[in-house]
């Protein structure tokens, strides 16, 4: 099933705002409806909703825009889908219980946390065959891989800690401990740290990749808010390695932290239960994912303001946007 704007109402919108060649396509996962929505970034319209499988959470796309890779966790694999058609196209051997996932930076290899077996599955994706199945912690969730592509970390809810992993001989060399239920790794571009959010434990462990310590804790404090409802989970971090935006949940906010001083600048008011960030491709605007209030947010990344709310699917969880 899909639904949306006709092609003629979608070409008369984007002639009517901008030039086609700003335009980005905006993905979004909404676990509860298991689907899609397709957005519009310069219309910030919705232009197609897409059916896909069951419990649809970790979504990214390959780095030249052509095919979707979207976690169906309740279906035990992973969707193709064709960026142009939207039709699901084939799947990847993903192991039970896919929830989040890294691509290479090559893009030819795919890192899937497994939850419910305490793996993560390493995916050749021209081949769509498993190269490796690597234990974990309890409950894996967060993936990150570093700009070289030489290093992967898993994060693990219940273990509470970050695992490095050799992308070559694909075993851990070393476990980090970081605050409770750990949720998301980000890289910074240079690949001198990686960002682990913690979201019960309410902060962010800055972890150096060479000594494989935390160097920083980061924490959150928002007037009126109660320390528990100050929840990290999506870290995006900007191209220049400047700012770091942080999803804090059932804060409804999102943290903009400076990456020198590791303070927090400025709280960026969106939607209900902010889950997941993505960025433009040209770092202008970053887009939050609301689960509660089933919307996403299009926020200004020079003055860090919110822009535009857009009602999606329910439950939104993932987001990505088009690489052109």
């Amino acid at each position: 099933m899909r639904r949306g704007l006709s092609i003629p109402a979608m070409v008369t919108a984007l002639a009517l705002t901008a030039s086609p060649a700003w335009a980005y396509m905006v993905y979004v996962s909404n676990e509860k409806d298991n689907t899609i929505t397709v957005v519009d970034s310069t219309t910030m319209q919705v232009v197609d909703t897409v059916k896909v499988g069951q419990r649809p959470r970790g979504i990214t796309i390959s780095h030249d825009g052509k095919f979707i890779y979207l976690c169906a966790s309740d279906d035990d694999t992973i969707e193709i889908i064709d960026a142009a058609t939207l039709e699901i196209v084939g799947t990847l051997p993903s192991g039970p219980d896919p929830e989040l996932f890294v691509l290479s930076p090559d893009g030819k290899t795919l890192y899937v946390a497994n939850e419910d077996d305490n793996l993560v599955t390493v995916i050749d994706v021209e081949g769509k065959s498993v190269i490796a199945e690597i234990p974990v912690g309890v409950e894996p969730e967060g993936m990150g891989v570093s700009p070289d592509g030489k290093t992967m970390v898993n994060t693990s809810e219940t273990t509470n800690m970050a695992h490095f992993i050799d992308t070559e001989t694909h075993e851990i060399t070393h476990n980090v401990l970081v605050d409770s239920r750990p949720r998301f790794v980000e890289f910074t571009p240079d690949g001198k740290e990686a960002w682990v959010s913690a979201e019960i434990g309410g902060t962010v462990s800055v972890i150096d990749n060479e000594t494989r310590e935390v160097k920083h804790k980061i924490t959150f404090e928002i007037p009126g808010l109660r320390a528990e409802s100050i929840q990290p989970v999506g870290v995006r971090i900007t191209a220049d390695g400047k700012k770091a935006y942080v999803a804090l949940g059932p804060a409804n906010r999102v943290a903009v932290v400076n990456t020198e001083t590791y303070e927090v600048e400025k709280y960026v008011l969106v939607g209900q239960r902010v889950w997941q960030l993505a960025f433009t491709p040209d770092q202008k605007t970053i887009i939050s994912t609301n689960g509660v209030s089933n919307d996403i947010t299009f926020i200004d990344v020079a003055s860090d303001e919110p822009v535009q709310s857009v009602t999606v699917g329910a439950l939104p969880w993932g987001v990505v946007v088009s690489p052109k």
